[in-house]
């Protein structure tokens, strides 16, 4: 339920946007600075959230950090002013930032190697609350209030959860705080190029994922490859898709090893990418391609990050540090994927994403490359503690 509601306050500003764009007086243009602000929000969380979750903890902090995201959505449909909305958003993204960090981290730490099948049921949680936030938001359309009673069935939704959070007994811990031989050594020895390479593969992936389903609607519409209607069905395909393969990867995780799904996710989101390459103005291949990308990039998030818990001791601190990749792909893609579109037309945005994929791949392949120094250096460790030179 955490990142239920989580997935509902990333994905219900979208559909609102019109409706708080009159409501604070504003052209509708600059209610992206709006995303920015969450964005910036969610990267300072996710930042400080690596030191909090270590020291303190974990339900407590998440309990608080969903009654806070409760708060701020009862207030963001009475806020008159432009900046007092974008301050708000600002402290819910700090706040959605220490939940996405805190979520993570102590799931690795409760199933250790074994995580895999629950990292992907929380991702697909997430896939779940994005699909319903813009179906919440057109059955309260015709209500008295409207908007509003999205924003405070959020509220509540959050409150109920925080509670729940705040009564747990038990904390997760690191396995350093279980291990203080050889593994945690090497793990905090060797982490940084992994700690790298982990952040890199979640920046280029989350770009990939935000933009294409940021910007499909304008590149299909503006190419006429479907109308206006065509292209938010389209987008609601994509993300429809990408909730499924969230779905379906959580039984494949138990059959497969982390490396094998994200080689064969990779596959598949290159090969469709390339097809629409190859056949660009074919609306038939652009459905294609918005169901097979959803469906491909469903298991990448999910399942680096837990070959990343796999690689290294994965203390919150190191978490943080690899959450920022996520953050910051929110924004640098999307945001160039504008500009670039915006000089030389919609088509770049295939190849952009395609290449940030391959920058995936890369990312990817360092991250396995990095991992038998680890064992390497394990085996180096435990041998000097048993008295071997």
């Amino acid at each position: 339920m955490l990142f239920l509601c989580l997935g509902l306050d990333t994905a219900v500003l979208g559909p609102t946007l019109p409706a708080l764009a009159e409501q604070t007086h504003t052209p509708l243009g600059r209610m992206g600075w709006l995303f920015l602000a969450g964005a910036v929000g969610y990267t300072l969380g996710t930042t400080l959230g690596g030191r909090v979750f270590d020291r303190v903890r974990g339900h407590p902090v998440l309990g608080m950090a969903q009654l806070t995201t409760a708060a701020l959505n009862l207030l963001v449909p009475l806020l008159p002013w432009f900046w007092l909305l974008l301050g708000v958003l600002a402290c819910q993204g700090f706040a959605n930032g220490l939940i996405n960090t805190g979520a993570n981290t102590l799931l690795v730490w409760t199933h250790g190697e074994r995580v895999s099948p629950y990292m992907n049921g929380l991702h697909f949680c997430f896939g779940v609350g994005s699909f319903l936030a813009p179906m919440l938001v057109a059955q309260v359309i015709g209500v008295p209030g409207g908007y509003y009673w999205a924003y405070w069935s959020l509220a509540a939704c959050a409150t109920l959860v925080s509670l729940r959070l705040l009564t747990l007994a038990g904390h997760p811990q690191p396995a350093y705080h279980h291990d203080s031989g050889p593994r945690a050594l090497v793990g905090t020895r060797i982490s940084s190029p992994l700690v790298i390479s982990a952040a890199l593969f979640l920046f280029f992936y989350v770009g990939a994922e935000v933009a294409f389903g940021g910007w499909v609607y304008t590149y299909a519409v503006t190419l006429k490859l479907a109308s206006a209607v065509g292209a938010a069905y389209l987008t609601s395909g994509f993300w429809l898709s990408f909730t499924l393969g969230r779905l379906i990867s959580i039984p494949l995780a138990t059959r497969f090893t982390p490396p094998q799904i994200v080689l064969a996710a990779l596959c598949i989101c290159l090969s469709i990418l390339a097809m629409v390459i190859i056949i660009p103005d074919s609306s038939v291949i652009l459905w294609i391609a918005a169901l097979g990308l959803g469906f491909g990039m469903a298991p990448l998030w999910p399942t680096g990050f837990t070959l990343a818990g796999q690689s290294l001791t994965l203390t919150a601190s190191v978490s943080g540090m690899i959450l920022l990749g996520d953050s910051f792909g929110c924004v640098v893609l999307p945001w160039l994927v504008g500009q670039v579109m915006e000089a030389i037309g919609p088509r770049a945005l295939v190849y952009l994403v395609f290449g940030s994929l391959v920058g995936d791949v890369l990312a990817f392949v360092a991250m396995l490359r990095l991992r038998p120094v680890l064992n390497r250096q394990l085996f180096v460790s435990s041998a000097q503690d048993n008295g071997c030179p």
